[in-house]
């Protein structure tokens, strides 16, 4: 019995070359090829000039402060010359106990603020998150610190605590009966200088993780308000875990940031009481323009940026591999 139809006809397969060979390219195919190499030339033509700039003003001050630090440098009249090519910076660098104590400084100082802010910053994102209508006034004024120029802000934290006319000194004064020196003094000079550094960035972090709250998925919430968890339980089962790259990407931020904290001490405190307060960037700085010892200074900068970039490493291989093992489980 027929139907009157006709069966579709499968398309015809292709003939394998009796040589054996590559499959003939056609004509079309050559000079499309031909086109798509025409274009990449002339878009590398275009960036060319960018890349360039970019290149000196990125890569070549990187380079030539790496050669630097393996420099002896000495101060002429009409600038420095390299005499020779040495190691001495760098074992001049890792003996000198100031240089422990600056990165040790810079190491306790990164962690603890990062941390503070963290936390801080998350809390408050979440209380922005639930306002209506006044979400955008309360970030406008979170906004203020965080826009404010890292000097000035020193600036006015250093009125602050002013053992003289200061008004966080004259509230302690009021409150233990005794006049103190937060800026003369160790243990309170970094106290200081973490809270200034605190009252800045958290709205930084604030921000991020209120980006990243909008954009949670409602219905894993009323997943979890039909199977009963309460807000504790929904923040450490639902949001916290879907945070985490959010986080990530803050908490990598303020690393950078913090670890190569130079305009805060310099202002506040410069890096005293004797150098209570002196991060690896201040002590660079002052290695390097101040006693003009251009070899050290660069090994100081060379290393420093070597352990940023190795602790930013660690850390986003940390967060990887956790977040595979989650996935995993």
């Amino acid at each position: 019995m027929t139907t009157g139809l006709s069966r579709p006809t499968a398309p015809a397969r292709p003939r394998p070359d009796p040589g054996g060979g590559a499959p003939r390219r056609g004509s079309g195919t050559v000079r499309r090829d031909a086109v798509e190499r025409r274009m990449a030339r002339t878009g590398w033509l275009y960036t060319a000039p960018s890349l360039l700039v970019i290149g000196g003003v990125t890569i070549f001050p990187i380079v030539f402060s790496l050669v630097l630090s393996f420099s002896q440098v000495r101060i002429t009249y009409d600038g420095f010359a390299i005499d020779a090519l040495t190691f001495g910076n760098y074992v001049a660098l890792l003996s000198s106990s100031d240089w422990y104590y600056a990165l040790g400084f810079t190491v306790f100082y990164t962690v603890v603020t990062v941390a503070v802010e963290v936390v801080l910053g998350t809390m408050a994102a979440l209380v922005m998150e639930r306002l209506g209508a006044g979400r955008g006034w309360i970030m406008a004024l979170l906004l203020i610190p965080w826009s404010m120029i890292t000097v000035v802000s020193a600036q006015l934290w250093a009125y602050m605590y002013n053992s003289s006319y200061g008004v966080i000194t004259w509230a302690v004064e009021a409150v233990t009966g005794s006049t103190p020196l937060i800026l003369g003094q160790p243990a309170p000079a970094i106290g200081a200088m973490m809270v200034a550094d605190i009252w800045k960035t958290t709205p930084f972090v604030a921000i991020i993780v209120l980006a990243g709250l909008v954009m949670l998925p409602r219905d894993v919430y009323e997943a979890a308000e039909v199977d009963g968890a309460n807000a504790w339980t929904t923040f450490w089962r639902v949001t916290l875990p879907q945070l985490r790259s959010t986080i990530a990407v803050a908490v990598l931020f303020r690393i950078l940031q913090a670890f190569g904290v130079f305009d805060l001490p310099f202002v506040l405190t410069g890096g005293g009481p004797g150098i209570a307060t002196q991060s690896l960037a201040v002590m660079g700085y002052k290695v390097l323009f101040q006693d003009l010892n251009i070899g050290p200074g660069a090994a100081v900068a060379t290393t420093t940026g070597l352990l940023v970039a190795g602790a930013c490493l660690l850390f986003l291989k940390a967060f990887k591999a956790q977040v595979g093992k989650e996935e995993v489980a």
